[in-house]
C-alpha cells in the first residue's frame, strides 16, 4: 500500500451559545468524502450587524454544498477557494435583497485534508491551528485591528488578546461582492490533528490547555472537551470547535535543528 492509500481521518465539529449569550451565531460542519478527504469549517456571525447567525448558517451551507457538488477529481484547492467564493455571493446577495438581513457578515475558516495535503481558505478571526507533537501552532491570521497591529510591531501578542480592537474585524465574508481569501497549504502527517475555532474558544483557553484537550481521544471526544472547558471557564462568546485528526499515514518528518543546533551537536562531541 502507498503512502497516500494510506491515510485515514476523523473528523467532528461541535457549537454551543456559551454561557453568556442568548442565542449562538456560531455555525460549523465537517464533511467526510472518503477515508483520506474531509473538510471542516468554522463561521462567526458578526454580532454588531444583524441576523449574524443566518450569515454564518448562509456561509457554512453554501461552503459545504458547493464544495460537494464539484467533481472529486478537481483539485482540492480549487474546490475550496471556489466554495468560500460562493458563500460570500450568498451571504452578500442575501444580504443585498433581504433589508433585515442588511449589513450582516461573517467570519470562516475552513479547512480540506486531501491524502496529506492541507489547503486553508481564511477570512476573519475563526482561527486553524496544527496540533504535532504537542505543539499547538496557528496557521491563520486573524484579520483585525488588533491582530494587524501586532503583526506589525505595534503592539505585542499579549497585548492584542486582551486589547478593545481585537474583536474589530478588517476583514469579513459578505461585505462585498469580492472577498480577500487568505489560502494556506501544508502537510499533515500520522498523529496530528486540525483544530479550527472561533473567538469564544480561543478567548478563553490558551494555546497550552487547547493542545493538551486535543491529545488524545477521537475527534468528537476534542470537541467535546474543548466546549466544556470553555464553558466551565465562562465564555462571555458562542463557541465552536471543529477538529480533524490523522489516524493513519506516513510519520512526520524528523524536526530540523538547524545550523545553530547543528554546531551545538557537534561541540558538545568534541
Amino acid at each position: 500500500m502507498n503512502a497516500e492509500a494510506a491515510f485515514a481521518l476523523d473528523l467532528a465539529s461541535l457549537t454551543d451559545v456559551g454561557t453568556e449569550r442568548a442565542h449562538n451565531e456560531d455555525r460549523c460542519g465537517h464533511l467526510q468524502e472518503a477515508a483520506e478527504r474531509g473538510l471542516l469549517i468554522v463561521a462567526d456571525g458578526v454580532s454588531s450587524a444583524e441576523a449574524g447567525e443566518t450569515a454564518a448558517q448562509t456561509a457554512v451551507d453554501a461552503t459545504l454544498r458547493t464544495f460537494a457538488e464539484q467533481p472529486p477529481g478537481t483539485p482540492a484547492a480549487k474546490r475550496l477557494y471556489r466554495a468560500v467564493q460562493q458563500a460570500n455571493i450568498e451571504v452578500y446577495d442575501l444580504a443585498t435583497v433581504v433589508p433585515e438581513l442588511r449589513g450582516m457578515t461573517t467570519t470562516l475558516t475552513a479547512v480540506v485534508v486531501d491524502r496529506g495535503e492541507l489547503i486553508a481558505a481564511h477570512v476573519g478571526d475563526s482561527r486553524l491551528y496544527r496540533w504535532r507533537a504537542g505543539r499547538l501552532v496557528q496557521l491563520t491570521k486573524d484579520h483585525t485591528v488588533a491582530g494587524e497591529r501586532a503583526r506589525i510591531g505595534l503592539m505585542s501578542k499579549a497585548r492584542a488578546r486582551s486589547h478593545p480592537d481585537r474583536s474589530i474585524l478588517t476583514r469579513s465574508l459578505g461585505r462585498e461582492l469580492i472577498v480577500a481569501i487568505d489560502r494556506i497549504s501544508n502537510r499533515v502527517y500520522r498523529g496530528d490533528a486540525l483544530l479550527v475555532c472561533s473567538d469564544g474558544l480561543y478567548n478563553t483557553l490558551d494555546e497550552s490547555e487547547m493542545g493538551a484537550l486535543l491529545a488524545e481521544g477521537t475527534a468528537d471526544q476534542a470537541c467535546r472537551r474543548l466546549v466544556d472547558a470553555a464553558n466551565e471557564r465562562g465564555t462571555l462568546d458562542n463557541l465552536s470547535a471543529a477538529v480533524l485528526r490523522v489516524t493513519d499515514g506516513p510519520p512526520p518528518p524528523p524536526v530540523s535543528r538547524g545550523l545553530a543546533g547543528k554546531l551545538r551537536s557537534l561541540l558538545r562531541r568534541g
